[in-house]
């Protein structure tokens, strides 16, 4: 769950959102983690105690309910697997100096040659997995050198200057919303970790994968402000190279956009073939032919890129997308918890549902607001 979440998505909504808050992006981050704890928490609680997919588990609170949830994290998934081509595409530009679209049409290329052949998929996750690493410590590398004002950050993480809620819904949603939260919950039950037995387990891993991504977000946060406080402007088309290259200069830039590369091509594969799973689920002829519908998948989320462009715009609204998906979800679970049909004697948590109402309320709230006043503004 915390690798699905630090993406290109992920980078390129802290980039752009520190370089627009400056410290007080550390409120922002601090309210998104509470807020994530508070979704994940209870979501894959419930997932562990029914030994059901979110998708199921909607389906017995309403008939039909499943069905919407499992079509609108189709839907956000596109928006993700949109995103993560521009991120690919942004990558590209940052080691080749290409065209982002090229770098995209490249991209899903490979990343149908991965999804196909399944010893290409387990040596890319290989790779993948140092090129993370290597992200880390690059990441690490730029928020020593460029010396961020550690003790301002603090500061203003409790007693912000700014408040933007676009980048709350939008660093929620990207960390916790649409399939991504999903995910990691099935995964739990792919691997048998399930039942009132495994609730111990299953939520401290559902805090500690939040906590993860978190720390990661807290490195690239204090990395990004350590250059934007120098009073260097960040590129429109591609933020994050700026970052990297004012950092650590034409190598720096270069394995920057190597590492974006890596995780934007695994993230299509992942939010394709996830997405789709929530779509075959219902339909045993869908089912037959998953193969084909991720390849199309992919093909139709390429050609929605290459035709609107905005890579940076794209990674952002994905996020913001997917965080008006979450109070559906996050409410139906919460439904779910307090229905004997569904979960039998088990009793959820009081401080729990109170803590996920409020969750799911203030998403709701926040995303209300972003669709009303901020989305337009990224297209004006």
């Amino acid at each position: 769950m915390a690798t699905s979440a630090i993406g290109p998505g992920f980078l390129t909504q802290t980039t752009v959102f520190t370089e627009r808050l400056m410290a007080s992006f550390g409120f922002v981050i601090l309210i998104s983690i509470l807020l994530d704890i508070g979704a994940q928490m209870n979501i894959w609680r419930i997932i562990c105690v029914t030994e059901k997919r979110g998708q199921e588990i909607a389906n017995l609170v309403l008939p039909g309910l499943g069905i919407f949830i499992a079509l609108a994290v189709a839907l956000g998934g596109l928006a993700f697997n949109i995103g993560n081509l521009g991120g690919a595409g942004l990558g590209f530009q940052a080691m080749f100096g290409l065209n982002t679209r090229i770098g995209a049409v490249i991209t899903a290329v490979f990343a149908i040659i991965i999804f196909m052949f399944k010893e290409a998929g387990a040596a890319m996750d290989r790779v993948a997995r140092w090129l993370g690493l290597l992200m880390i410590l690059l990441t690490a590398y730029v928020a020593i050198v460029s010396s961020p004002p550690v003790g301002e950050a603090a500061l203003r993480t409790v007693l912000p200057e700014k408040m933007d809620i676009m980048a709350i819904i939008t660093l929620v949603g990207g960390t916790v919303g649409g399939y991504i939260t999903f995910a990691g919950g099935h995964r739990l039950l792919d691997a048998g970790i399930s039942g009132r037995e495994s609730l111990g387990e299953v939520t401290k891993s559902s805090v500690t994968g939040i906590l993860v991504a978190s720390a990661m977000r807290v490195i690239l946060f204090l990395a990004v402000l350590g250059i934007v406080v120098q009073g260097v402007k960040l590129s429109a088309d591609n933020p994050m190279a700026t970052v990297f290259e004012t950092a650590a200069g034409s190598i720096g830039l270069k394995l920057f956009g190597l590492v974006l590369w890596s995780a934007s091509l695994t993230s299509v594969v992942g939010a394709a073939y996830t997405s789709v799973t929530f779509l075959t689920s219902f339909s045993p002829a869908m089912e037959r032919h998953r193969s084909k519908i991720v390849i199309t998948f992919i093909l139709v989320s390429t050609l929605i890129l290459t035709l609107v462009g905005q890579p940076v715009q794209l990674l952002i609204l994905a996020g913001a997308l997917n965080g008006l998906i979450l109070p559906l979800i996050l409410g139906t679970m919460l439904i779910a918890a307090h229905r004997r049909k569904i979960v039998g004697d088990y009793r959820h948590p009081v401080w729990m549902t109170v803590f996920g109402t409020l969750v799911a309320l203030g998403t709701a709230w926040f995303g209300v607001l972003t669709l009303i006043e901020k989305i337009p503004q990224l297209f004006a």
